[in-house]
């Protein structure tokens, strides 16, 4: 039973990291502002982050060809992040 307890904190950690990523600005290494996480998405089945969705995103990340969704929303490949802590800093190389 000891192992259930384990993966089922494991799941109660991801969501809480999950949620701390939402309201981050995302940033390149060079600082350049691409706007702020507004959601995630992920594989249902893995639990893995594919994208951070954005919100208010800059005109700098308009003028790039930064993937879209459906909706009009950019998406920026989770793969492509470097660090977090005050900012999601992205490898921009990998966005576009």
């Amino acid at each position: 039973m000891a192992e259930s307890t384990n993966i089922m904190e494991d799941k109660k950690n991801e969501k809480r990291f999950s949620r701390s990523l939402l309201g981050k600005t995302v940033v390149s290494k060079a600082g350049k502002r691409f706007g702020e996480t507004s959601d995630l998405s992920f594989d249902t089945k893995t639990g893995e982050l594919i994208h951070i969705i954005l919100k208010n995103p800059t005109g700098y990340c308009e003028g790039l060809e930064v993937e879209k969704d459906k909706d009009g929303r950019f998406l920026i490949p989770y793969s492509s992040v470097l660090a977090i802590g005050d900012f999601i800093v992205v490898a921009e190389e990998d966005i576009i």
